[in-house]
This record gives C-alpha cells, sequence and structure tokens, in this order.
C-alpha cells in the first residue's frame, strides 16, 4: 500500500500520467470497446503509444523516485516536520478561519449597505464580538461562527451560553444588541446559514437610529 502511495505521489507530481504522455486513455477505451485486458492492451500499444514508450515513462518515473525525491527527503530535518505540523494546524486553519469571515462579514456589508469594522482586540477578549457596526453614537456586535461537519450544533449553543452575558455588557455599555451570524460552506462559496438574523441586525440599526 505504502509502495503505491509513493508511486502513484511521484507520478501525478511530475505529470507522467498526463494525456501528453500517455494519449487519451479514456477516449481510446472507448473506441476500443475492448471484452477484456489483453484486447485493450493490444490496441493501446497499436494506436495510441507504444509499449517502449510506457516503458520509458515507468523508468523516468524510477529515477525521480531514486534521485529527485529521494534527495528531497534527505534535507527534511526534524525541525521542518515540527515547524509543518505547527503551520497546518495552528496557522493555515487560523488563514482559512479569517478568510471565512471575511467572506461573510463582506456579503452582509453588501446586504446592509452600512459600514462594518473589525472589533478590537479588548473587545474581542471582553465581549466575544469580531465586527461592529456604528449607528449614531451607539454599536451593534457581530459575532460569526463557523459551522461543518466536524462542529455539532449543541457544541455551538453551548458556547452562545457561555458568551450570553458578555453579549449582555456589550449591550448595556454600547446600546447595540450582538448577533450570531453561523457561515458554512454552499459549494465553493461561504453563505450566512441563519439569513433571518439579517432583518433582525436592519431592525436594531432602525431602532439605534
Amino acid at each position: 500500500m505504502a509502495k503505491e502511495w509513493i508511486l502513484n505521489s511521484a507520478m501525478n507530481r511530475f505529470q507522467l500520467n498526463f494525456k501528453r504522455n500517455v494519449g487519451s486513455t479514456s477516449e481510446s477505451i472507448r473506441k476500443c470497446a475492448p471484452k477484456d485486458v489483453g484486447e485493450w492492451r493490444e490496441y493501446y500499444f497499436k494506436n495510441v503509444k507504444p509499449k517502449e514508450h510506457i516503458e520509458e515513462l515507468g523508468k523516468k518515473l524510477y529515477v525521480k523516485i531514486t534521485e529527485v525525491i529521494q534527495s528531497e527527503v534527505e534535507e527534511i530535518t526534524e525541525k521542518d516536520c515540527v515547524d509543518y505540523m505547527f503551520q497546518l494546524v495552528i496557522d493555515r486553519t487560523f488563514d482559512g478561519y479569517m478568510t471565512e469571515i471575511s467572506t461573510i462579514y463582506g456579503q452582509l456589508q453588501k446586504i446592509l449597505n452600512i459600514k462594518i469594522e473589525p472589533a478590537s482586540d479588548e473587545w474581542d477578549r471582553l465581549f466575544n464580538v469580531d465586527f461592529y457596526i456604528k449607528v449614531n453614537e451607539k454599536y451593534i456586535g457581530l459575532q460569526i461562527k463557523p459551522v461543518n461537519a466536524g462542529i455539532q450544533l449543541s457544541e455551538i449553543f453551548k458556547e452562545y451560553n457561555l458568551q450570553a452575558e458578555t453579549h449582555i455588557k456589550f449591550t448595556e455599555e454600547f446600546g447595540g444588541k450582538v448577533f450570531y451570524l453561523f457561515s458554512a460552506k454552499n459549494g465553493e462559496r461561504k453563505e450566512i446559514m441563519n439569513k433571518e438574523v439579517i432583518d433582525e441586525i436592519k431592525k436594531e440599526i432602525e431602532r439605534l437610529k
């Protein structure tokens, strides 16, 4: 299994299985419509690529694995592996999270046609808000919560209950309510799940005017 993974990874990396190297295999096998693998093998070598060509690709794959990849592996240190794990778990997760948040707040800003500002670190820490809307001298708080298959709704509501007290303090100090926006991926686009909250935010804006 490990050997197949290495072969497959190297083949894809160096594009040895691309159409320019092996021809259009999907189209060719349909033209051939073989009854068994022997018939397909004979058709391929005769009409697509010669046997010697595939053999050369195999030899090239061997060189790539034993020379190129092996030399790269030898350069990897334990520190590289540790740094990569931190980058993957911490940095890239955070970057993806911030991208999702900015996408959602951008959608909301366009819908409301009002400026939405990122909250300060202090507000984030004290009141659990990611963004705010200023209305006259009052403020509305927004918290964006990405939701995916790995997050259970029970966990979200538990967190919501824990943060409810800080949101009440925000309202007492700044006059406006704090709203939760749940975001989820719809195809390649992140969307607000609880769209009903948009009308609630609009009403709060009007109330504070």
